[in-house]
């Protein structure tokens, strides 16, 4: 297991409000890695995306690195631009 494994493991048996934000944050974090990384995968910058939806860069940056909130239909834009689609499953 490594380090980072073990200190969550820990914090989250010892403070029930770390417990229980963690897989949201996670989630949220996921997703705008996920974005992140297929954006860099097209070989498109920030700013070609955020031309391409008619946006500012500093938006693409906040999608990408806090994506707590982003609706369904920017996910679907979002990939769109970079030939990509959306799947959502429920587990």
């Amino acid at each position: 297991m490594s380090d980072l494994k073990k200190y969550v493991s820990t914090r989250k048996a010892r403070d029930p409000e770390f417990e229980k934000g963690y897989e949201e944050g996670y989630q949220a974090f996921k997703i705008g890695a996920l974005l992140r990384l297929a954006r860099e995968e097209s070989g498109l910058t920030q700013e070609e995306v955020a031309k391409r939806l008619n946006t500012k860069k500093s938006a693409i940056s906040r999608i990408e690195n806090h994506a707590e909130d982003i609706k369904l239909s920017t996910l679907e834009k979002f990939a769109s631009v970079l030939g990509r689609k959306i799947e959502i499953s429920i587990t």
